[in-house]
């Protein structure tokens, strides 16, 4: 019997992997290299040692491969892989086939560069690298629909039509999950006129238990209702509108510094650059994906947006999933299962045969 294929989401915030046919991903780790750094000098074999570690007498270097969606420290993230494969899966790698995710919003040429790394470093038997946009569709039972993303590094707008990714109509913004955490501390601090040393766990813990996405900002500024928070260490922090002012910027982008239309305008953008034959389909699927999503009001937000920009009679039909946080994982494990998959792959021999630049023939 062939083993299931092993499933990597690279996330810009978590990574999850597990194997294919599962509910749920076996791990979910910090997409962050710990990299151990011997007398001065990195050990010529370096290897993810654990964040938490009390025990080594070393110095650490932390890296984070992934900005913005996008791999940009190759280094690290074979480390990464390195980890997840032995330690987290405790496979080898050139035992069976991967799936690996990729962000609509990556330059194709991360595709390529996936492709050398794991069938050069790991020796994987067989790769598949799919769009997250897609795989988040395939969670919802879906080929067609249009994906609202909002992750921990980067947001998107993909429209997906009959499994085939539309990229005139995807669009990224690079406002997410940490920049929201960064602006919920300044607002904090300016807040409670202090100089207060907030640690990024507990904020992280404050934005995910108390903020919220507003329906109507303006007038949810003129509310002055407070609440305080006890803090680890006795002292009280008081909460007012900061807690839907720190997402706000996913709408107003502008409030960061950042010129991109909000993520509501890129939604509709999306939707415009759709065919005409294919748009009542997608509109019937929007589906909502990533931790950031997860706001309460975030998809009422972008419902009542798009509504109301609407100049014709759209009929729009939302899926907010309670596990849309997970469903980019979750679409790659249904697809990697499915009887389908083994042609989707591209195989080692194609790899010597092809190169890799094979991707662009074998992944859509």
């Amino acid at each position: 019997m062939e083993r299931p294929a092993v499933v990597i989401d690279n996330g810009s915030g978590f990574c999850r992997s597990g194997f294919a046919g599962s509910d749920q991903s076996k791990s979910v780790m910090k997409t962050l290299a710990v990299i151990p750094i011997f007398q001065g000098r990195k050990q010529d074999k370096p290897c993810l040692v654990s964040e938490s570690s009390s025990t080594m007498d070393i110095a650490i270097e932390k890296r984070q491969p992934i900005s913005h969606g996008i791999i940009t420290d190759w280094e690290a993230m074979e480390i990464l892989w390195n980890h997840i494969f032995v330690c987290k899966l405790k496979v080898f790698p050139e035992d069976q086939p991967v799936l690996m995710t990729d962000s609509p919003s990556s330059p194709s040429t991360n595709r390529e560069k996936m492709a050398e790394v794991l069938f050069e470093a790991f020796g994987v038997p067989a790769l598949q690298v799919a769009n997250t946009a897609l795989l988040t569709l395939c969670s919802y039972g879906l080929i067609s629909g249009l994906v609202i993303e909002a992750g921990a590094g980067v947001s998107y707008t993909a429209a997906v039509c009959q499994g085939e990714l539309l990229k005139p109509a995807t669009y990224r913004l690079d406002i997410a999950g940490r920049g929201i955490t960064r602006y919920l501390t300044k607002l904090l601090q300016e807040a409670n006129n202090i100089p207060l040393k907030l640690e990024k766990k507990l904020v992280t813990s404050i934005k995910q238990s108390c903020c919220y996405v507003s329906l109507d900002f303006e007038k949810n500024l003129n509310s002055n209702k407070r609440t305080r928070l006890k803090l680890p260490d006795g002292e009280q922090l008081v909460l007012g509108s900061e807690r839907f002012i720190c997402a706000e910027p996913i709408f107003r982008p502008q409030m960061l510094g950042n010129d991109s239309p909000g993520l509501h305008l890129l939604a509709m953008n999306s939707i415009q650059k759709v065919p005409v034959e294919f748009r009542t389909e997608v509109l019937a699927h929007i589906a909502f994906a990533g931790g950031s999503s997860m706001f309460p009001g975030f998809p009422e937000r972008i419902r009542y947006e798009l509504v109301k920009m609407s100049t014709q009679d759209y009929h729009y039909r939302f899926l907010a999933s309670p596990e849309r946080k997970t469903a980019v994982w979750a679409g790659g494990s249904i697809i990697a299962s499915l009887s389908t998959f083994k042609p989707m792959l591209m195989t080692m021999k194609d790899y010597k045969e092809y190169g890799a630049f094979h991707v662009y023939e074998k992944f859509i």
